[in-house]
């Protein structure tokens, strides 16, 4: 599974055939249909996650093709495709949510909420809001009217039944409940959300009501960011990619190159199916090293693997979602060590999986 997507001829007669196998089947069975596997393994690359930004390949080998939705997407219909929309179409949304967001590309409206009142220790490392402790949730609009939101939210132990009451009571899916960080202080969970509807200001209402149960604080001014002291050029070259200065920490990102299909509806590009790599320096070329790697279930146990030969240790595996095609495994990671040595650690299990890397200017908060 880790080879790069080939196509020919006798490959899309395949595809047709084995489409045709699977709707006859679900019509017998009255199950609803699944993507082919060969189907995931010809589904087209993904393009940049954020607009006017390059991407180069995870794999030297091959250069990335270019993004098209799967074929049919395994549905019996074309999946819904996401609409370009602008900051100022979001505005109540910001209003509604009590801060300020930006555009993720010409699609995706992202909002933030570090949580800079948790002050966290995991093995003896004071944890940054930027490396680990960060909430956030995006908003894409379809071309039939209806309004995705997805994110992830970062509650304490004691904030976190409430939280989930709110967020019920609001219609908001959780599609997750898990961990970033092993052994820490005070204890700490994070919550994968998932609503849609036409109205994206009632969705926003419901997360800022599931918010105002924590103590997350109020949004500030952005600082611009200081030097980081690692070997940032040792770093990107180790994995592959230019990463970027996000915050005080250095982190690099690489995007599923498949179409992903959640609920009929095909998420913008990266949204959802990001591996995320943050390095936080600790002095003297080391880093606490936190984030987690996207998978399909093929791709599993060969990167779980790959990860601790390189000392690299496994905190969660997990979905995002669940209504995913294809089905994307997540596990979150974590390790303190030389982040040159730790990056190289990572290429392998970069090089296992089917992604694209990609490019963020170095200098973005």
């Amino acid at each position: 599974m880790s080879g790069q997507p080939h196509e020919d001829t006798n490959t899309h007669n395949t595809l047709d055939r084995d489409q045709a196998r699977d709707q006859n089947q679900d019509r017998d069975t009255g199950h609803r249909p699944t993507t082919p596997r060969r189907l995931l393994l010809t589904t087209a690359a993904l393009a940049p996650v954020l607009a006017g930004i390059g991407t180069t390949t995870a794999r030297a080998q091959s250069p990335a093709p270019t993004p098209t939705p799967a074929k049919g997407g395994g549905h019996q219909h074309e999946p819904v495709q996401p609409v370009t929309t602008t900051a100022a179409d979001w505005k109540r949304v910001a209003q509604a949510l009590g801060r300020p967001g930006s555009m993720a590309g010409d699609k995706a409206y992202h909002t933030r909420y570090p949580r800079g009142d948790l002050d966290v220790v995991s093995y003896g490392v004071q944890i940054s809001p930027e490396l680990a402790l960060g909430s956030h949730v995006a908003f894409v609009r379809y071309a039939d009217g209806n309004v995705l939101a997805m994110g992830d939210l970062t509650v304490t132990e004691g904030e976190l039944q409430e939280v989930t009451d709110v967020l019920q009571a609001h219609g908001i899916e959780q599609t997750a409940l898990h961990k970033h960080l092993l052994a820490h202080s005070p204890e700490v969970w994070w919550t994968h959300i998932h609503a849609h509807g036409r109205d994206p200001v009632a969705i926003a209402r419901g997360l800022r009501a599931a918010l105002d149960r924590t103590a997350s604080p109020p949004a500030e001014p952005t600082p611009p960011p200081g030097p980081i002291d690692l070997d940032t050029d040792g770093i990107d070259a180790a994995l592959g990619v230019q990463g970027s200065n996000d915050g005080g920490v250095y982190k690099a990102t690489f995007a599923r190159r498949e179409v992903i299909i959640e609920g009929g509806m095909a998420l913008p590009r990266g949204l959802g199916a990001i591996s995320a790599f943050i390095f936080q320096p600790l002095g003297d070329g080391k880093a606490a090293l936190n984030g987690d790697v996207v998978m399909i279930a093929e791709e599993v146990q060969k990167v779980l693997k790959i990860l601790r030969r390189g000392g690299i240790g496994l905190v969660e595996l997990h979905n995002h979602g669940l209504r995913d095609e294809p089905r994307l495994f997540f596990t979150h990671l974590w390790a303190v060590g030389d982040a040159v040595e730790l990056a190289k650690a990572l290429r392998k299990a970069v090089d296992a999986t089917n992604v694209v890397a990609v490019l963020r200017e170095r200098g973005r908060s």
